[in-house]
């Protein structure tokens, strides 16, 4: 269904080393820098047919985040969920939503860590319990 996800960036150098970091725990490899026909840069993050995409605003407007976005990665473990949380917090991203952990709902139990990156997106990391 989804080809990429893009969010927007007040600091696009600072979001590299956020997200360089961050995702490197899920194995995706650095950012390819690209740079629109705008003149605004743009960070694509390529892993297993995925796409995640930080851009200055093309707009020039400042990025803000949404309020109720969540941008979820898969991941393989629990230690995988908390070793995404702790990478993130080291690297300018903040803890919400309490610390990393099982959680038991309606949709079964899963581990889950839920931060806010440098420019207040929320990401979360799951790990489906089987």
């Amino acid at each position: 269904m989804f080809n990429h996800v893009m969010l927007g960036s007040n600091d696009i150098e600072r979001s590299k080393v956020f997200y360089d970091a961050v995702l490197a725990t899920l194995g995706a490899g650095q950012a390819i820098r690209n740079i629109s026909p705008s003149g605004h840069t743009r960070l694509f993050y390529r892993h297993e047919g995925n796409s995640l995409a930080i851009t200055e605003p093309i707009n020039g407007e400042p990025a803000t985040f949404a309020n109720g976005g969540t941008i979820g990665f898969k991941c393989s473990s629990p230690e995988q969920v908390k070793l995404f949380h702790d990478v993130a917090v080291a690297h300018g991203g903040q803890t919400c939503e309490g610390p990393p952990g099982l959680r038991e709902g309606s949709m079964g139990a899963m581990h889950l860590s839920y931060v806010r990156d440098p420019d207040g997106n929320k990401l979360c990391a799951l790990y489906r319990v089987k």
